[in-house]
């Protein structure tokens, strides 16, 4: 007798159950699924030159600098560019007012230096070494977008880059992706 309550009861339960509100339709049409996964793949993606520039605390003297320059917008184009970015070390390492007077007073000259520091086309660490290796031993001549020219040669298993100035600074990171670009930090501001 008690086993009939209990079905019966559970029947009821099970009749109620199906009487209520239909439950929601959980399930996607295609076209939401790959709104939504093209979505997360975007998500992924870096960012612009500039935008990954901004997500790296060691960049924000540069960040300032672009800004200065109102170069945000084209280092933020199609490119693809190749950034030699100089590090806020290599900024607090110019003569003392330096960076403050370009900022403010010369941005005319501010530019020239920044897009000395930026190659047209995407330049992999890789094709820069293999360059260095065939060009020999004056070193290979990069061609920068403000039409000055650096030169990279190896020494010491480091890729150096040496300004019409004749000062040298080192690669210490390579291949830094962007959507519209790579970048290599550096450790000296270069001078057209």
């Amino acid at each position: 007798m008690k086993t009939l309550h209990i079905l019966t009861a559970s029947a009821a339960a099970l009749a109620l159950v199906a009487c209520g509100e239909p439950a929601e339709d959980t399930t996607m049409d295609d076209d939401t699924m790959m709104a939504d996964e093209m979505a997360n793949v975007e998500a992924t993606m870096p960012g612009t030159i500039v935008e990954v520039a901004q997500g790296n605390p060691d960049f924000s003297t540069l960040v300032s600098a672009v800004t200065a320059a109102e170069l945000g917008e084209t280092l933020s184009g199609d490119g693809p560019y190749t950034v030699f970015a100089p590090t806020n070390a290599a900024f607090d390492a110019l003569p003392e007012g330096t960076v403050e007077s370009l900022t403010t007073e010369d941005t005319d000259q501010l530019g020239n230096i920044l897009t000395y520091h930026v190659v047209s086309g995407e330049v992999m660490a890789a094709d820069l070494v293999a360059a260095i290796e065939s060009a020999g031993a004056d070193g290979y001549t990069i061609e920068t977008v403000n039409g000055g020219t650096l030169t990279a040669m190896m020494e010491g298993g480091n890729v150096m880059l040496r300004d019409a100035q004749g000062n040298t600074a080192t690669v210490s990171a390579t291949d830094v992706d962007a959507s519209n670009g790579v970048i290599h930090v550096i450790d000296t501001v270069l001078m057209p």
